[in-house]
């Protein structure tokens, strides 16, 4: 994989709220069931690794001192002074157990040294407590991570609650989602990702949250949106109309002289936000006609158009 802080587009001083922001802007811009490039689902897990190692202060400590790879995999650091045999700032090499090579490393004459052991036991997780009297060894390399997807209803979104999900593994698990949980929003679920081949921990699952469509609301972010008709006269003349909120009913004003699609903001009225400001209802007018053409409309339709004629449409050439 690419450098992380390439993927994200982030400098190495950035700190972590512009490490997040960058991560929430592409990976909604590159979620497969939102973007229409044939190369989103690639580069959404390309965009979710990269903020593994990056979103974590302990991981990204360790991917800045080389301590692991652009996967999260441990980098062998290798060892200075590599002689071609024993004596002064160089090494031994002997059998041992199970058939693999023993090094012993010494950097002067008669001692003073270190064992090195057995690599593979090392990097395999054999033998884990065996240097310096139990002193632990590097972390194993852990499992991969999976994707699961599941959706909610707007209410759902809003109060949360609990949701069942199906993982690529064949577990189907029962999670909390969050109340007001975002669209594309995931969910980390530790420890239930595939297994680590070598006895490291398991990766993680990563579930992002679809909210389902509303029969009138729609989300953006934390803001809803909604049409609402209005009649003519309600749009010449102006007046109080009633509006559905997710809190219920309430009153907006209607400006006299509103065209239609003329968009109105209720603030707060959107989705809750946990800790910060909620989002806002945006309400777009649309007139709306009798369903039954009215005789005395058309004709004074027909007046208006003989005495006040106009072009609304003027200035699109």
């Amino acid at each position: 994989m690419r450098d992380p802080y390439t993927v994200l587009g982030v400098s190495k001083t950035a700190d972590m709220a512009e490490i997040k922001k960058a991560y929430r802007k592409l990976a909604k811009k590159f979620h497969p069931d939102q973007s229409k490039d044939p190369k989103a689902k690639d580069k959404f897990a390309e965009i979710s690794a990269a903020y593994e190692i990056l979103g974590d202060e302990k991981t990204r400590g360790q991917f800045d001192r080389g301590e692991i790879d652009a996967e999260g995999k441990p980098r062998f650091q290798g060892f200075e002074g590599f002689g071609a045999g024993a004596g002064p700032g160089g090494f031994t090499r002997r059998a041992g157990p199970g058939g693999f090579e023993h090094f012993e490393f010494r950097t002067g004459p008669g001692g003073g040294g270190f064992e090195a052991g057995d690599l593979f036991s090392e990097l395999f997780g054999m033998g884990a407590q065996q240097r310096r009297g139990g002193a632990q060894s590097r972390p194993l390399p852990r499992g991969e991570d999976i994707t699961a997807q599941i959706s909610v209803s707007l209410r759902e979104a809003v109060q949360g609650g609990k949701s069942r999900v199906a993982l690529p593994t064949g577990k189907t698990l029962e999670i909390t989602v969050p109340a007001g949980v975002e669209d594309g929003q995931q969910i980390r679920l530790k420890g239930q990702g595939q297994p680590s081949p070598f006895g490291g921990e398991p990766g993680d699952a990563m579930v992002t949250v679809k909210i389902a469509k509303h029969p009138y609301f729609r989300v953006e972010g934390r803001d809803l949106r909604l049409d609402l008709p209005v009649t003519l006269n309600e749009a010449v003349l102006g007046g109080k109309v009633n509006v559905p909120t997710l809190d219920g009913q309430v009153e907006l004003n209607v400006p006299a002289g509103s065209n239609g699609g003329r968009t109105l903001r209720l603030r707060g009225k959107g989705l809750p936000n946990p800790g910060g400001t909620p989002g806002d209802l945006l309400v777009t007018l649309r007139i709306v006609l009798p369903d039954e053409t009215d005789s005395d409309l058309v004709e004074l339709a027909r007046k208006w158009q003989k005495e006040r004629p106009y072009n609304p449409r003027q200035d699109l050439g």
